[in-house]
């Protein structure tokens, strides 16, 4: 007979945000041995999800087997003077037996202040009966700011909304985020990412020697997410690809892996290509082209007239279904810089914003750039996403799982 380990239940919440999905825990919920960072916290919290999964359905877990689904956020009390709450997000692999600490996630950022109105992290005597309610947001990943203008209506969250997001199946309330300082060096938080430059090369193109691949033109920047930009013509794509031109080509998948790997060590992200299998959250890779018209994988018709420029982007070694939150503040950051590989692809002209074409639809993207003593820095990026509470109470894990 098999021994009988009971299972303990921890207070979570199940959240929406922007196109991903994650489970949300107050720091205060977790088991006393998870709240310091390290293997037990990793060990919950791939159990949760249902990490690592041979078959890839996270049929035992919270998980939904996609790199949208598989995410876990963790929102203690500020610790910083000036803000509300600290966010610290975590990407759990599907089949392998770790979480990357690398990166912020742009899409769950959208459910950080809806999630600490919701639990209590916000006084509230500072939360309107109607209107919107800002909440200063410390990023312990990468150690920046964000601030989320929240919606409120009747004194509680609204959720519910107009507000159509390509990507998602339902239209809701729009929460407005603000990107501070997205590529200022600073506080590397937790993932090690922030104290990198916005051009760690210092330049806003560069070439790179990618062996089994070729020499490709390549954007390497730091702003929201460490994202290396390639032209999809180099590649012999026309960026107006969806997730099974991409997703189902073994080959082409190991040749986007290979370009992130190079473009990791030229960033000084890791020290050799071999180091890049256990940082899978970071950097990004995407591919870029001038606008044409397309089918988005809803059915809908993107006109050539509708979009700026054309970008896919791949997430834990997959083509996303829309785009990362943190890799739309790269793509607005890299097309209001002239030069990049981004600039060029939206037609070379100065901009403060651009909507941009992915694979479920467009999406707007601002931000603020200025040149500052020959050097460009960028004060914030903006974006519109939506959030909204899917179930909240327990999730139960076997109690010697970590």
């Amino acid at each position: 007979m098999s021994t009988a380990v009971p299972q303990i239940r921890i207070p979570a919440t199940y959240m929406r945000g922007g196109t991903s999905k994650g489970v949300f825990f107050r720091l205060e919920d977790l088991p006393p041995e998870a709240r310091q960072a390290g293997a037990a916290r990793d060990k919950l919290l791939l159990r949760v999800i249902g990490s690592p999964d041979p078959y890839g359905k996270h049929t035992d877990g919270m998980g939904g087997a996609t790199s949208s689904t598989s995410k876990a956020v963790i929102i203690a009390a500020a610790t910083r003077p000036g803000h509300d709450v600290d966010y610290l997000f975590g990407q759990v692999s599907i089949d392998q037996p770790f979480v990357d600490w690398s990166g912020n996630c742009g899409n769950l950022s959208a459910a950080v202040g809806p999630f600490a109105l919701q639990a209590g992290f916000i006084d509230a005597a500072r939360i309107p009966h109607d209107g919107v309610c800002t909440v200063r947001i410390w990023q312990a990943n990468i150690g920046k700011t964000i601030v989320a203008h929240v919606p409120i209506h009747d004194g509680k969250v609204q959720e519910t909304g107009d507000f159509e997001l390509d990507g998602v199946a339902f239209p809701a309330a729009e929460v407005q985020l603000e990107f501070l300082d997205p590529a200022e060096e600073g506080d590397a938080g937790q993932g090690g990412a922030g104290g990198c430059p916005m051009f760690p090369t210092g330049n806003v193109v560069d070439t790179l020697e990618v062996p089994g691949v070729g020499t490709l033109q390549a954007t390497l920047i730091n702003a929201g997410i460490p994202t290396v930009f390639v032209n999809a013509a180099d590649l012999g794509y026309t960026g107006t690809e969806r997730q099974d031109a991409i997703n189902g080509d073994t080959a082409a998948l190991a040749r986007f892996e290979a370009i992130r790997a190079q473009a990791a060590v030229r960033m000084g992200l890791i020290r050799h290509v071999g180091e890049a299998a256990g940082r899978q959250h970071t950097p990004k890779v995407a591919f870029v082209a001038p606008p044409a018209s397309y089918t988005a994988s809803s059915g809908k018709v993107v006109g050539e007239a509708d979009v700026d420029l054309l970008v896919r982007a791949l997430s834990m070694g997959r083509l996303h279904h829309a785009m990362m939150g943190t890799a739309a503040v790269a793509i607005g950051t890299a097309a209001a810089i002239p030069g990049t590989l981004v600039h060029q692809a939206a037609g070379g002209i100065a901009r403060t914003a651009v909507r941009f074409g992915h694979p479920s639809g467009t999406l707007r993207v601002g931000a603020e750039a200025a040149l500052v003593n020959g050097k460009w820095v960028v004060s914030k990026a903006l974006m519109g996403r939506s959030a909204r509470i899917l179930m909240e109470g327990w999730v139960r894990v076997p109690g010697d799982c970590f």
